[in-house]
């Protein structure tokens, strides 16, 4: 059956989109939202730093009230209402055991995930947060067009709607079209803020994903506005893990997997125990370590 709204267009095929969809779904697996923050104008040591912290460590109810606190605080922040929806998101993840899973490893394999079945208030919750952060956010670019916050607010948005149609829903072709968003969003961000290092979370992995398929698939992806550079790619990952904020973590773990990726096992074995050190309470960090050390 088609997805609802499908474009048929070359670029859109499944065929096409499976490689770049795999890669989703592994950064997924190691637990953290396809979210492209921005460098935030808000103090450190906030509610938001330890929520993103405790998602980390897999730790979704203290994340959640982290995230409720820095909202109530805060009522007219679209930056609130997003983290929340994150930490929904993630916590009806781990609940289905989406983050269980391994790494996929062929076509086949990422064709043949389950569709799951959500919980019907949890995804209710989900949904009212990404649409109060969406109105906060248009009401803040209404007054101010160059509003960090809201910026990053709408990139998250785009990003966590992507997940969900990737990983829940078995949407491969809505989860391409929020992605594309989600970069959208991040590069006007980046446009008004040069040193809002998490936003280039977006454009890296992007790059990176596009920049390592092969010639005939980034011409056709380059058909829909995707533009592919691996070397550049990796360069947004590295000044993300060095300089971002809420994401540098997040960075590393991208980093890890683009070095497995190209055979750099070491690397991405040293990334990852650095990863396991810093968040011991995340289960998912060693059981990947050992997953490599055993395929060595």
């Amino acid at each position: 059956m088609r997805e609802s709204n499908q474009i048929d267009l070359p670029y859109m095929r499944p065929s096409i989109l499976l490689p770049w969809l795999r890669c989703r779904i592994a950064v997924c697996l190691l637990m953290m939202p396809i979210a492209f923050a921005a460098e935030p104008s808000k103090p450190v040591g906030t509610a938001l730093d330890r929520g993103f912290s405790r998602l980390y460590n897999l730790d979704f109810p203290a994340a959640q009230r982290e995230f409720s606190s820095w909202e109530a605080q805060h009522p007219d922040d679209p930056v609130g209402p997003v983290s929340q929806a994150a930490g929904y998101l993630f916590s009806e993840f781990n609940r289905l055991g989406v983050l269980e899973s391994q790494f996929y490893e062929s076509d086949s394999a990422f064709d043949a995930r389950a569709r799951h079945q959500p919980d019907p208030a949890v995804h209710q919750q989900f949904q009212v947060a990404l649409d109060r952060a969406q109105s906060l956010a248009h009401s803040r670019l209404e007054n101010d067009s160059r509003n960090t916050d809201a910026l990053f607010a709408l990139t998250l948005t785009a990003g966590l709607r992507a997940d969900y149609a990737a990983l829940i829903e078995k949407k491969n072709l809505a989860s391409l079209r929020y992605t594309k968003e989600a970069a959208s969003w991040a590069q006007q961000l980046l446009a008004v803020c040069g040193n809002c290092s998490d936003a280039l979370l977006a454009t890296g992995f992007t790059k990176y994903i596009i920049g390592s398929m092969n010639a005939p698939t980034r011409w056709l992806l380059r058909l829909g506005g995707f533009a592919g550079d691996k070397e550049a790619g990796i360069a947004d990952l590295q000044r993300t893990a060095v300089q971002g904020r809420y994401l540098a973590p997040f960075a590393r773990i991208l980093l890890a997997i683009a070095y497995v990726r190209g055979k750099e096992r070491q690397k991405a074995l040293e990334i990852l125990a650095s990863l396991r050190a810093q968040f011991p309470g995340n289960t998912l960090f060693p059981r990947e370590i050992s997953r490599l050390e055993s395929a060595h």
